[in-house]
């Protein structure tokens, strides 16, 4: 039987018996922004019809603020359930349609503030602990991740086993899924609210990478890991879309001993690239290649899924702006790595969770900032610290913003300029 016809197995695997695919899920934010610049061609992007989660009461919302959710899938087909072509999983190490599951290994909350206020964009670990809203199949904790995947299940289980054809028992559950996970992270997070959401899978980060390579990224540090395929020199330098791929997968080294990476270096990988990414988006080539915005517009066709509320067209102007440097990334605290119930698991304060985000959703005025060597409550990180995490403004000899270097994972990254990492 050929790939195209193999029908693909709807069975989650949650344990994975290989290293797991991240997706830099936060690139949607900037597929979708390109989208919305040819309007005329946003029919057939997947939309969701689900409900989106309003904030808890007491909690503070602001008039004009939009939140989304952007949420990755490690999972090796589209939108409808079909395989990927054979060029994509030989590219991205990932096998092929029958393995792997449906747990959204990257999760971004990107807070849009009233008034052209500073957005954030605040990544989830994706092996917290947490409670889940929903109890899929009557499991009531477990890995942020495996949210949409014990849901999809149970979901898609009980749909077909009481008739209902696979096709469209397969679309109920995803939404049934997506609906669990936003839910989730909501009350995760501290009860806040999410406007909308941007799903992608893995082929929608290599089809971009592809239409916009090569895209610059810079190491502090050579590095070489045969699970990823990621083998980098440290410093600035260029690479392809087969190379991107493993740029944000790897969260370990194989070759050098002094090189100590773990999944939080993953996430920050995740976001640096997003900066590249928006770097490469803002140069006028992009938007005036003919084959690039094509290929941008299918990718987003067939590898995206959004809310149906979700105006694209209202949004352009933001990302733009975002795409110039206008937001911060911050990965939320783990108090410490465990084992529950023979997982690997991020054991985390919940109460603390929810106090970070709500200073990162509410920062104070710029006259109340602290000084004279204060630090961020989020981060114990002083404010007038000039490394690890300064604003990227400074000229280089060739008139680009010199990259800054960030070697603490849980530092806020600004973006604006290529950033150093890990």
């Amino acid at each position: 039987m050929s790939r195209t016809s193999r029908p693909v197995s709807r069975r989650v695997q949650i344990r994975r018996r290989r290293v797991t695919v991240g997706v830099l899920a936060v690139l949607a934010a900037a597929v979708i922004a390109v989208v919305a610049v040819v309007a005329s061609d946003l029919n057939g992007i997947h939309r969701s019809d689900i409900a989106m989660p309003s904030a808890s009461p007491g909690v503070a919302q602001n008039t004009g603020e939009v939140n989304i959710l952007v949420m990755g899938l490690d999972s090796r087909v589209d939108q409808d359930g079909k395989p990927f072509p054979q060029e994509i999983y030989d590219a991205i190490h990932a096998e092929d349609e029958s393995v792997g599951g449906y747990n959204t290994n990257v999760l971004m909350f990107i807070h849009i503030p009233a008034n052209g206020g500073k957005a954030v964009g605040i990544s989830i670990p994706r092996d917290d602990y947490v409670d889940y809203a929903n109890a899929p199949d009557g499991v009531t904790k477990g890995k942020i991740k495996e949210d949409y995947g014990r849901t999809f299940q149970a979901t898609y289980d009980e749909l077909t086993g009481n008739g209902t054809d696979d096709a469209t028992a397969y679309q109920r559950a995803r939404d049934a899924a997506r609906q669990a996970q936003i839910q989730t992270v909501s009350s995760f997070l501290g009860g806040v609210r999410i406007d909308h959401f941007v799903e992608v899978t893995m082929a929608a980060f290599y089809r971009v990478a592809q239409a916009v390579q090569p895209i610059t990224v810079c190491l502090n540090q050579a590095t070489a890991d045969t699970f990823s395929g990621a083998n980098f020199a440290a410093g600035m330098q260029q690479i392809d879309a087969a190379q991107a791929m493993a740029f944000v997968r790897q969260r370990r080294d194989t070759q050098y001993e002094n090189v100590d990476l773990t999944d939080l270096d993953r996430t920050r990988r995740q976001q640096a690239f997003m900066i590249s990414l928006a770097v490469k988006l803002k140069s006028a080539q992009t938007f005036t290649d003919f084959g690039a915005m094509r290929s941008l517009i299918d990718t987003a066709k067939q590898y995206v899924a959004i809310d149906q509320g979700f105006d694209l067209l209202s949004l352009a102007s933001t990302a733009q702006r975002l795409a110039g440097g206008d937001i911060t990334f911050q990965t939320l605290p783990v108090e410490r790595f465990g084992t529950i119930d023979g997982e690997s698991v991020n054991i985390v304060d919940q109460d603390k969770i929810a106090g970070v985000v709500r200073d990162l959703l509410n920062p104070p005025s710029p006259t109340a900032a602290p000084t004279d060597g204060a630090t961020d409550a989020a981060t114990d990180v002083p404010t007038d610290a000039p490394s690890d995490g300064a604003d990227g403004s400074s000229p280089s000899p060739s008139g680009s913003p010199t990259p800054q270097s960030y070697t603490n994972s849980q530092q806020p990254m600004v973006s604006g300029a290529v950033p150093c990492v890990n």
